[in-house]
């Protein structure tokens, strides 16, 4: 199996608009740290390391968000 990497959200601009307001009133360390949990359970839902291992490769190759990250 190959990784998707093209949206599959009915509405993308919602996912992303949800995604930005669960960081909404979090510190730093906060964000960051549900930003670990949420990879890690979308992580354990994929359940393939191989697929894991690409996704990783292809963040790796995005580089780093805005901010410093």
């Amino acid at each position: 199996m190959k990784l998707v990497t093209e949206s599959r959200f009915a509405n993308p601009d919602a996912a992303y608009e949800r995604l930005v307001d669960a960081h909404r009133g979090l510190d730093e360390r906060e964000s960051r740290a549900l930003d670990a949990r949420l990879v890690l359970i979308l992580a354990n839902h994929i359940g393939d390391l191989e697929l894991l291992e690409e996704a990783i490769r292809i963040a790796q190759r995005t580089g780093a968000p805005p901010g410093g990250g």
